[in-house]
């Protein structure tokens, strides 16, 4: 899959398409075009066998599969330990394939100064709070601005805890949703709603990707040191949200912050 990946890359980087050339270099170019366009679309067709079959085995409940592809990109790439980089790379590709996401128009949303452009965790880091949050069927995992809901969504699918995505766009909302159903993924719900009023009290741990900053973030640090002082609740965080977390003195991180990084938080006692 990787090499297929990369060469689907460089098919896009390096060879042009140029239609109705009738002679010379240009009627050359553009046979080099329609082999590289076929190249293109056996390549394209043997990924989508690929995430059809992987589809089907999530909606029978089962994510071996997924969990052996993602295995197998990261040893391909250096290795399991997540690379400390804000990049996305070719597991994100293979979420993106399965999952089927339709992005609505961002382009049309309304966003206030102290929300947060929209951009989803990069898949790998996603696997490393899975396997670092260690989460039970007793947990609930929270996504405070869950987007498309990609990380409820791969938590629900790879673990047995609950999730429960909080994201004030709708039209965000709807495709999560849609996408649950298609996946047959009945342990992750997502809600429109402000994070600053909605309903907290279910949570075991919860989650930010730095989506919102400034007074709306020291709102709902205020509410989660709430939830903190009734019961025992973690906090993970990834981006620049880290290190506003990391400077709480209600909270204790397990590892040193790092903003590349998932960030665990614990309450102190």
């Amino acid at each position: 899959m990787r090499k297929r990946l990369e060469a689907l890359d460089r098919l896009d980087a390096y060879f042009p398409e140029i239609e109705n050339a009738e002679h010379g270099d240009e009627a050359d170019t553009a046979e080099l075009g329609r082999r590289s366009r076929d190249l293109r679309d056996r390549l394209e067709k043997r990924n989508r066998e690929l995430y059809a079959a992987i589809r089907y085995e999530i909606q029978r409940g089962d994510p071996g599969g997924l969990m052996k592809w993602v295995d197998a990109l990261a040893e391909s790439e250096g290795g399991r330990e997540p690379a400390k980089s804000l990049r996305y790379d070719n597991a994100d590709e293979l979420i993106s394939g399965v999952f089927q996401f339709a992005e609505p128009e961002v382009g049309k949303m309304a966003k206030g100064t102290e929300m947060v452009f929209y951009q989803p965790t990069p898949a790998r880091h996603i696997f490393d709070l899975i396997h670092r949050t260690a989460l039970t069927d007793a947990d609930v995992l929270v996504d405070l601005g869950s987007g498309l809901g990609h990380v409820p969504l791969l938590v629900s699918i790879c673990t047995r805890a609950r999730t429960h995505g909080i994201e004030l766009e709708g039209r965000y909302v709807e495709r999560a949703r849609e996408c649950a159903r298609t996946l047959n993924v009945h342990t992750a719900t997502f809600e429109q709603q402000d994070a600053r009023e909605a309903d907290l009290s279910t949570g075991t741990v919860f989650y930010l990707h730095t989506p919102f900053k400034g007074s709306i973030l020291r709102s709902v640090l205020n509410r989660l040191k709430g939830e903190a002082a009734r019961r025992p609740i973690r906090i993970c965080s990834y981006g620049p949200c880290t290190a506003t977390l990391s400077e709480e003195p209600w909270l204790e991180a397990e590892l040193v912050p790092d903003v590349k990084r998932i960030a665990l938080f614990n309450v102190r006692p």
